[in-house]
């Protein structure tokens, strides 16, 4: 679970992060791409989240940055609908809470998330 997000911060699992960061968490593995940068900075691309589009996850979650800066490419919201994985983008804030629902519930899904800005 994701204990705590302020801005350009995030804790999982008891581990700070202080970078942009990919939570992925299957039924077979659970995995954090830390340090999780993009070809734009605040547009999300599909080759952004190459890591993740063969995980066979239900929910992409991202966070969208404290201000919801990050834009969520057309391709992005394309490529999710293709592989029936439900995309929601929230500021970062409520997308950390949404990602809690949905771990909680032991569902397969990555959360993406841009921790500034």
């Amino acid at each position: 679970m994701i204990e705590h997000y302020s801005f350009g911060s995030l804790t999982f699992k008891g581990q700070n992060y202080t970078k942009d960061l990919i939570i992925l968490r299957t039924q077979e593995e659970e995995k954090i791409f830390s340090s999780w940068w993009r070809k734009e900075g605040h547009k999300l691309h599909v080759e952004d989240l190459a890591d993740i589009w063969d995980k066979g996850i239900k929910f992409l979650i991202v966070g969208m940055g404290a201000n919801g800066l990050m834009q969520v490419t057309p391709e992005v919201k394309e490529k999710a609908k293709e592989l029936g994985i439900i995309l929601e983008a929230y500021p970062t804030a409520q997308a950390t809470q949404r990602f809690n629902e949905l771990y909680s519930k032991g569902v397969a899904l990555a959360g993406a998330f841009h921790l500034t800005c």
